[in-house]
């Protein structure tokens, strides 16, 4: 398994990320992590390890240069701005069509909390590279007018006892239509910090992206 930190030019400048390549792998994986986290989040660590075993890459990043995280570690105004985020994730996908290592595989996306949202309006904004979505705990609803565009298969993770959530999904899923699929974990809140509860949003993921993301074949 090839583990390497990369900094993936964006227009505003550099983002730092964590990219794991597995053997053979059939899909690679965005991580687009909510309001206040980063690359090192350990709910998302812990979600792409077990992607990496399935085989799946992963690629987790920074969704702001250390300049603007400066900023928003003040102000907390650049974190919940979907629109900004989707951009930089829909860059941040252009950049990985150029990485030689990445660039046959299939792409999805794995957004959590606010990451959800700015998830789903980049799979609006790029259909053609990206092929699969999931949401943990996400705020789908806060993508707005693009989540008729999406036409990636999306699931919808949601804990069981996150009522309000359950509810702004449900909502989601009827603006996303046939692509979306709403499934509870009994049991969970918001951050799936009840035991077992993260282990199965993982499973669930890893069984959704695999089924879903199909590795184009090299022209011989």
């Amino acid at each position: 398994m090839e583990m390497r930190e990369v900094t993936i030019p964006v227009a505003a400048g550099g983002l730092p990320a964590d990219v794991i390549f597995p053997d053979e792998p059939k899909g690679v994986v965005l991580f687009a992590h909510g309001s206040g986290s980063s690359r090192h989040s350990p709910r998302n660590v812990a979600v792409a390890h077990t992607l990496n075993d399935r085989p799946l890459a992963t690629v987790l990043v920074d969704l702001l240069t250390p300049e603007e995280d400066a900023i928003d570690a003040q102000t907390a105004e650049l974190r919940f701005n979907i629109p900004m985020l989707a951009d930089r994730l829909a860059e941040i996908v252009d950049w990985m069509g150029t990485d030689s290592t990445l660039r046959p595989l299939p792409v999805g996306l794995f957004g959590a909390s606010t990451g959800a949202a700015a998830a789903l309006v980049a799979a609006a904004e790029r259909p053609d590279r990206v092929r699969a979505v999931v949401s943990r705990g996400g705020r789908p609803d806060l993508a707005g007018a693009s989540l008729s565009a999406v036409r990636a298969p999306t699931l919808l993770l949601v804990g069981g006892l996150d009522e309000q959530v359950i509810v702004l999904n449900e909502q989601a899923k009827a603006q996303l239509g046939d692509v979306a699929e709403l499934r509870i974990v009994p049991g969970a809140t918001h951050l799936f910090e009840e035991p077992g509860t993260l282990e199965q949003v993982a499973d669930q993921a890893a069984s959704w992206f695999s089924g879903h993301l199909t590795r184009v074949p090299r022209p011989a």
